[in-house]
């Protein structure tokens, strides 16, 4: 039996667009926020999103200003615009917060996340995996006898894709850093 095409908002029960048309369209945003390095900061934005019940997609923290104790912290979330408005007015009033860009909205974007793939293989399942790897410039970081860990970076979909790619080869463990991204162009920004 082939899965059934369903268009988002209708469900498999019913053959009919249940969607209200005049609901907002839920969106995926990457937020760049730049905060003070210190203890609590992180909390106090994660917080923010579990007490209104905001999901985060990916998180990533990093310090990028040793002297001035500046993290950058990226999120990937999903909402409606009014609600990824709210989010950025909200962030932007939590005192250690000294910025707050929406990369889906300023303009073009790069966005890369690094991912870990454990996968067992021998024989046949063992080349294709190799094979497979070679198409999408992974790197082998590991290999025993009995199987390879891989590395990729790209965007999160190239991820996805390899992932379920590798699935039926012998896929045993995952580890994903989260999307870090930065704006294109502008040298200002």
């Amino acid at each position: 039996m082939s899965p059934l095409k369903i268009k988002k908002g209708s469900s498999s029960h019913s053959a009919y667009d249940l969607r209200d048309p005049h609901a907002e369209e839920i969106e995926r945003h990457t937020l760049a926020v730049v905060v003070d390095n210190e203890a609590g900061v992180l909390a106090r934005v994660v917080g923010l999103f579990s007490g209104r019940g905001y999901n985060i997609e990916s998180l990533t923290v990093a310090e990028i200003d040793h002297t001035g104790h500046r993290s950058r912290i990226t999120i990937v979330t999903t909402g409606t615009p009014s609600v990824i408005e709210q989010i950025k007015a909200q962030l932007g009033r939590i005192v250690p917060v000294h910025e707050v860009h929406d990369l889906t909205v300023e303009g073009p974007s790069v966005e890369r996340e690094l991912g870990l793939f454990k996968v067992a293989g021998t024989g046949d399942k063992r080349v294709e995996a190799l094979r497979l790897a070679d198409i999408f410039r992974v790197n082998v970081v590991d290999s025993t006898l009995e199987s390879f860990v891989f590395e990729i970076t790209g965007t999160p979909e190239k991820i996805d894709a390899f992932a379920e790619l590798m699935r039926p080869l012998g896929l045993l463990e995952v580890a994903r850093t989260g999307v870090a991204a930065l704006s294109r162009g502008d040298a200002s920004k």
